[in-house]
């Protein structure tokens, strides 16, 4: 195992003088690691200006360890970052990564590019920054060229085989500067390593084929922190990291050779991932068979406001709950997602509304904490609805009845004129004046008859005008009538209910009406049955009270009324008008809201007449009959709900 002590006595900050001895240093052992591995490599030849596609060499005729590019492949990574993978036949590969403007060339001046391989791909459709990857060879060697499109960071790494080009997207944000080569500076802020949570000093890596061991001592030296490697920590890795922050450089080191981290304070451990998460599940075993030899402790909760049968059934159907895994071995995953142990007990008493409790002492602990976070009052809710029903009528009629009859008698030369309130009075009124001025021995008899009768049925008042000559009587009546009538009915339904809890309250009355039933048997009578309807005002409520005070209302408001009765062969049978809303709403504490309104209004107008005759400009009045109706009405229902506070009780 080896420790990495980055606390030694140092100063705050190096010299020049110190650092660049150590960038030395680490450059010194780079070319000599490198010096070694071109001694066991063939010599390559440098790659030259970049030249036309050339035909692959013949697989017979490529000397012995050679290497060639075996697969090219682009993915979308996390946050819209692409993802070149370029694979290669063998070890050894020496990829160059420069990066000028919008494009990012990659250059292996020491691996073959197959004639397979050489074509341009299309990734737009990835939605990354870049938009065509073109592989041409370059000589001996491949040049891959990365088009891409707004702010960006690369950054690659290699492992194994496999090279590894990453062009994040920057934030649109972003206040960084960059240098020419569309690289965050050093010190800069805003960049998408930032907004995945990094925060390290940015530092630059750009390493072949170095000792993962070499890499974490740099990041240690770097990041300030002590860092311990496992033994099992081995192997070599290829970088090139332009100003990324420490933490992420670490990340992406870890993840290429398969390792894992766990920090406690200012010390890092590092180890495969297999090691880490074994050492943990031996922990965690350790700790479940420590627990499996504490002793168990009994222990009764007494529930003030809820049902304990509730609060039992809860608990005992939570997964991983006591005594359902059947073993240690079995249940021992799923007993951290449940509320006992695996010896623990959970036994409700209704009769006295008591838990009793039996495991270790920490999960007693638990229990109790958890029951009083259940067993609480419930704060209430007063709804106070009203059903508000307004109606304005108004109706006006004119009317007039019109008549001429002959007379037969004596002495037809006397008038007599009659005034009274309707015909019939006003044609006695003349007859009896016409009586009484006429002679014993003299006759007088009027057939009387009605040309037009369109008098208003029941009128508020008219006025009768009868004219009597000697031989004709003329009848003219004037009716008229006008009414008006306002109403308004107020319904004020009030319920009281839990958070949560549905409440109806119904206030109404029953109508019966006689139905007939089916003959049976040979019987041939009728058998009458009386049926009940319900005509009620009805207000079911369901109230929720939220986090910030306002109360969510799922309601149904429901308000009969019996307007008449239909008359049947069998009876009569009522006619119910109904007015109902369902509804759900979020209304403040104390508010009052209207959640429904029905507005009506009807207009009408109506003429009868004497044809022709009714049409006569002024005369035509008395042979016509002219009606106008106008009614309105209006529905709304307002509902106020009004939250009551419950506090608790010690």
């Amino acid at each position: 195992m080896t420790v990495n002590n980055a606390n030694s006595q140092r100063p705050a900050r190096r010299s020049m003088l110190l650092r660049s001895a150590s960038v030395g240093l680490a450059v010194g052992a780079i070319a000599a690691i490198s010096a070694v591995h071109a001694q066991q490599a063939p010599a390559v030849p440098a790659a030259g200006p970049t030249t036309a596609p050339v035909p692959s060499v013949d697989p017979a005729k490529r000397l012995p360890g050679t290497i060639e590019v075996s697969k090219i492949d682009f993915k979308r990574g996390e946050d819209g970052a692409g993802r070149l993978i370029l694979s290669f036949s063998g070890t050894g590969a020496a990829p160059d990564l420069r990066s000028v403007g919008s494009t990012v060339t990659v250059n292996v001046g020491n691996a073959e590019l197959p004639a397979s391989l050489q074509r341009p791909l299309n990734v737009t459709d990835f939605a990354t920054p870049v938009q065509r990857i073109d592989a041409r060879r370059s000589g001996e060697g491949t040049v891959l060229t990365l088009s891409t499109q707004g702010n960006y960071e690369s950054m690659a790494y290699q492992t194994g085989n496999d090279y590894i080009v990453e062009i994040v997207p920057r934030a649109a944000n972003a206040t960084a500067s960059r240098d020419a080569g569309g690289n965050r500076a050093v010190g800069a802020t805003g960049s998408a390593s930032a907004s995945r949570g990094y925060a390290g000093r940015p530092v630059t890596f750009n390493f072949q084929d170095v000792p993962v061991r070499t890499v974490l001592q740099l990041v240690a030296e770097e990041s300030g922190l002590n860092v311990v490697a496992a033994d099992t920590v081995q192997g070599n890795v290829t970088l090139r990291l332009v100003n990324v922050p420490w933490d992420q450089a670490l990340d992406i080191v870890l993840q290429a050779k398969g390792l894992d981290k766990r920090r406690s304070g200012n010390v890092i451990w590092i180890a495969p991932q297999a090691e880490i998460a074994k050492y943990e599940q031996d922990k965690e075993d350790a700790r479940i068979a420590l627990e499996n030899r504490v002793d168990l402790v009994t222990e009764y909760v007494q529930i003030n406001y809820h049902n304990a049968a509730a609060i039992f059934k809860a608990l005992t159907e939570a997964k991983g709950i006591g005594g359902q895994g059947g073993g240690q071995d079995g249940g021992a995953n799923q007993n951290e997602n449940g509320f006992l142990s695996p010896r623990g007990r959970l036994v409700a008493d209704e009769r006295t509304n008591t838990l009793m409790i039996s495991d270790i002492p920490k999960k007693v602990a638990q229990m109790r904490e958890l029951i009083q976070v259940i067993d609480r009052p419930v704060d209430q809710v007063v709804i106070e609805a009203r059903v508000v029903i307004a109606t304005d009528t108004f109706a006006r009629e004119l009317g007039a009845r019109f008549g001429i009859s002959g007379a037969d008698g004596k002495d037809g030369d006397r008038s007599t004129l009659g005034f009274g309130g309707d015909i019939g009075s006003a044609g006695a009124n003349a007859n009896s004046r016409a009586n009484a001025v006429m002679d014993g021995d003299s006759t007088f008899d009027i057939t009387r008859s009605l040309m037009t009768n369109l008098a208003v049925q029941n009128p508020a008042g008219s006025v009768a005008l009868s004219i009597l000559n000697a031989g004709y009587a003329l009848d003219v009546e004037l009716s008229a009538m006008q009414e008006e009538g306002r109403g308004e009915v107020i319904s004020n339904p009030r319920v009281v209910t839990s958070n949560q809890r549905e409440a109806v309250i119904r206030q109404g009355q029953e109508v019966g009406y006689v139905t007939i039933a089916p003959t049976q048997g040979p019987s041939t009578i009728p058998i009458p049955n009386v049926q009940f309807k319900d005509v009620l005002l009805e207000l079911k409520v369901t109230p929720t009270i939220t986090n910030d005070g306002r109360v969510f209302l799922n309601m149904a408001i429901k308000k009969d009324e019996v307007e008449g009765f239909v008359d049947t062969s069998i009876g009569s049978v009522p006619q119910i008008a109904k007015r109902e809303v369902n509804t759900a709403v979020l209304v403040d504490d104390g508010q009052t809201v209207v959640v429904g309104g029905v507005y009506e209004f009807t207009d009408r107008a109506s003429v009868s007449k004497v044809p022709f005759l009714g049409d006569i400009p002024f005369l035509g009045n008395l042979f016509k009959k002219k009606g106008r109706n106008k009614e309105k009405a209006e529905l709304l229902l307002m509902v106020t709900p009004k939250v009551l506070r419950v506090e608790q009780r010690g």
